[in-house]
């Protein structure tokens, strides 16, 4: 099923990424935890793809392997950067042949080394380039990413908004945002597209931080904002794990439900492969998404 047909549905619903092995040994653990979090029956899952394609050669088994055992729908990640039109068709026939018909169009990060490299001559410069290409290839329901609090090489709202729209009319049929921690800011981000003329569904992206290390990691992939009450948190549990894997919990179920209360009808969460999060997560949703 195409994940805009599933985002066009009245009903509330939660939706979970998952990200595949960096290495051929880590592959049993990680189909398994993406399994469990498939036996949650979430409205679908969405598969990474690594920096720079890095774990790319397994996303599609993953993907796939949750299609077909489960039932669920999948999204499967797409990356360009640095890649060459030769190698970008090539994995776009390889997702037609794994019966993958959702791909997240994604410029994706600049691999280690090529940060100050000449992009000149890249064939793919930008996610909008590949959107069209995907486009162009097939019957594909295309996602984009968009940043509620501006993508970190924008050089402000404006622009970034100006580039989103680009995007959208290449052939976006939805978007999710980054992680963010403060409600408000999503909110006000929404206005602002949707003034700018941008009138696809907008998922928010939640990531439940759990461990005290992912703050840090999350600020620097992101430059999220941190909310007071989320910092004091940290500062409350951050050195007790158990405590601080509860509370992380309960503020992405906190943020989640104020999101279906002001309007917003699906939420999609940045699982971590942790099987046991997501299923507290939704366990925590139960009654709100009739589940």
């Amino acid at each position: 099923m195409k994940i805009k047909d599933l985002l066009a549905k009245e009903t509330l619903s939660l939706s979970f990424e998952v990200f595949p092995p960096k290495t051929e040994t880590g592959f049993d653990s990680v189909k398994t935890a993406t399994e469990e979090i498939a036996k949650l029956r979430p409205s679908f899952m969405s598969v990474t793809y690594g920096a720079g394609g890095g774990t790319s050669k397994y996303t599609l088994d993953i993907a796939k392997n949750i299609k077909e055992l489960y039932g669920v729908p999948t999204l499967a990640h797409l990356t360009c950067v640095s890649s060459s039109k030769e190698t970008v068709r090539r994995k776009i026939e390889e997702i037609k042949t794994a019966g993958i018909e959702n791909v997240m169009a994604l410029r994706g990060d600049i691999p280690a080394g090529l940060e100050t490299a000449d992009r000149s001559e890249w064939d793919y410069k930008h996610a909008i380039e590949l959107v069209r290409e995907l486009k162009s290839a097939g019957d594909f329901c295309v996602g984009g990413a968009c940043y509620p609090e501006v993508h970190p090489e924008s050089a402000n709202q404006k622009e970034d908004i100006r580039y989103l729209k680009e995007k959208v009319d290449a052939g976006c049929d939805f978007l999710t945002t980054q992680m963010f921690f403060d409600n408000n800011l999503l909110y006000n981000f929404l206005y602002k597209i949707r003034e700018a003329g941008i009138t696809v569904p907008v998922m928010p992206g939640i990531m439940p931080i759990t461990n005290a290390n992912q703050v840090a990691r999350a600020i620097k992939l992101s430059g999220s904002f941190m909310p007071q009450r989320f910092k004091s948190l940290v500062d409350k549990f951050g050195n007790t794990p158990d405590a601080m894997k509860q509370a992380g919990i309960a503020y992405a179920t906190d943020q989640i439900i104020d999101l279906f209360a002001n309007g917003i009808k699906n939420v999609h969460v940045y699982s971590m492969n942790k099987p046991d999060v997501a299923q507290k997560i939704q366990s925590n949703l139960s009654d709100i998404l009739g589940k």
